[in-house]
Formats: C-alpha cells, sequence, structure tokens
C-alpha cells in the first residue's frame, strides 16, 4: 500500500488585496509538490519567491485562495493535524530569565505533552539537540548558534511527525550549524519527515533528500538534487588510467577512437551555480 505523503501540495494560489484600492498580490500561484514521509526537503527561492506564504498554507495559518494543501492526509486547516507538526520560525523570541530546560518544558506543555512525559520529552529534545550540558543555562546567555538549537528542541518537544525549520543556520557559525545538521539527520534517522528553509545552499545540497524551487509566486522545478542539477545536455567521460591525454588524443576522444572511457555521464553543478543561472533577474 503506498505511503501517503506527509505534504500534498494541489494547484496551490495565493492572493492578498494590498492598499487602499485592493490591488490583487499573487503570493503563491498554481504550486504543486509533495513531500514523502521520512525524507528532508528543502524549500527554497530568493525573498519574495513565496516560500513564506507556502509555509504558513502548510502550518493553517494562512488558508488557500484556490486549490488544497494536505498534510498527512487531511486539510492543512484542519485544527487535529497541527499536534503531528512542529515548528521553529526565522526569527524566534523566547524569554531570556528561563534556563533551556525550562523553556523547552513549557513548550512541552503548550503542545499538550501528558505530565508524566515532559521531563522524559525534554531530556530526549535537549539530547538530540546537544543542549544537555547548557540546558540549566538562562536563554538570555546563549550564543546565536545555541538560541537556534535550543529552537529546534522546543520544535520536537512533542514528537511530531512532521517539523519545519526555517532558516535554523541564519547567522551561525560552521559549528553551530554542523550540530543543527547533525539534530536533522537523527529526525531523519527516526523517522520524521524535515521541511528546511535554508539560503546556506551548500547544506541544502548535503542534508536534503529533494527540493521545491519557487520563484516570484510560481515552482519553478522539484525533485532530487540529481534531478534538478545534473546538466543532461552535456556528457562527462571518465579516462582509464595510464591514457595520456595529449592534443592528438583529445581529437580522437571527439571521434569516440582510442580511448578507454570507462563510464560517461553527465556533469553536475552546484545549487549556488543553479540559483545564480536559473533565478537572477527574472
Amino acid at each position: 500500500m503506498k505511503q501517503i505523503p506527509a505534504i500534498e501540495i494541489e494547484n496551490l494560489t495565493k492572493d492578498f488585496r494590498v492598499g487602499i484600492r485592493g490591488v490583487k498580490l499573487r503570493a503563491a500561484d498554481n504550486v504543486s509538490f509533495r513531500v514523502e514521509q521520512g525524507e528532508v526537503f528543502g524549500l527554497l527561492g530568493p525573498n519574495g519567491s513565496g516560500k513564506s506564504t507556502t509555509l504558513k498554507i502548510i502550518l493553517g495559518l494562512l488558508r488557500p485562495t484556490s486549490g488544497s494543501c494536505r498534510i498527512f492526509g487531511k486539510n492543512s486547516g484542519d485544527v487535529a493535524v497541527r499536534s503531528r507538526i512542529g515548528f521553529l520560525p526565522e526569527a524566534p523570541y523566547f524569554y531570556g530569565y528561563l534556563s533551556g530546560r525550562e523553556l523547552v518544558k513549557y513548550y512541552a506543555r503548550m503542545s499538550g505533552v501528558p505530565a508524566g512525559k515532559i521531563d522524559e520529552r525534554t531530556a530526549d529534545a535537549l539530547a538530540l539537540t546537544g543542549m544537555t550540558d547548557a540546558a540549566s543555562r538562562r536563554v538570555k546567555t546563549y550564543s546565536k548558534g545555541m538560541l537556534q538549537r535550543i529552537g529546534v528542541a522546543q520544535a520536537i518537544v512533542h514528537d511530531p511527525d512532521l517539523v519545519i525549520l526555517d532558516e535554523p543556520t541564519a547567522g551561525i557559525d560552521p559549528i553551530g550549524s554542523a550540530e543543527i545538521g547533525d539534530a536533522i539527520r537523527a529526525m531523519k534517522s527516526r523517522g520524521k519527515t524535515v521541511v528546511l528553509c535554508s539560503h546556506l545552499l551548500g547544506q541544502i545540497e548535503e542534508l536534503c533528500d529533494r527540493v521545491a524551487i519557487m520563484n516570484r509566486g510560481k515552482l519553478v522545478v522539484a525533485g532530487t538534487l540529481d534531478e534538478v542539477l545534473t546538466q543532461r545536455g552535456k556528457q562527462l567521460a571518465v579516462i582509464g588510467a595510464g591514457t595520456p591525454l595529449t592534443p592528438d588524443l583529445v581529437e580522437k576522444l571527439r571521434e569516440r577512437d582510442g580511448l578507454n572511457i570507462e563510464s560517461v555521464s553527465h556533469p553536475r553543478i552546484s545549487l549556488e551555480r543553479y540559483f545564480l543561472e536559473n533565478l537572477k533577474n527574472k
């Protein structure tokens, strides 16, 4: 039996009315993609691309103008489905005089974790995000990276099936970014579905199974990184060891004669280069 997608968006359109005259602004324009259960999925795009609007619809904070968004087969506006979602916003604000442990416990209660399991779930969330040693410190003493990791901890303390992280590594150093990456891998190993929004394209390439790229409200492309980044119009030849690459042999290569060609594949570009070539000035 085929598994129900964690997220299924079909022909999603969202219009806003802005200004005194109520001019229509289309933030999402006929967007369709799926996020399968248990995968890490990157939702990407430049500022103003429609990512945030799409995320808010997934979270049930906005209703689409047309089209549909289903979470584990249910309408994203269904209150019951929200208990299966954990969310870290782009710029979270936490009360600084609580300790990290107190903060995560607070969100555990807010998320409906039974009283008898709050301590256990809090300890597990702190351990998964590498915050156990700093859990007794006040949040106001945390570095940017620690704030983001305690933010991930609050997002997962109720053991959600779907975790949405909006720019979780923005403004933090490489070590902090790597630690959040480790937490995302740990979530995936537990069968969680993770949706990751980030401008750090190298991290997206490292962590994500598939991506969807948006621009000006439209879906540009969706698929695995190989499907998105492989240049199908070009081929790459791997030449066997010991074959001298002289100008004469280069000419013979063009004629497919005289070289030990072990494999032929399509070259792949970086995600950053894809962005610059396909989204800049469009």
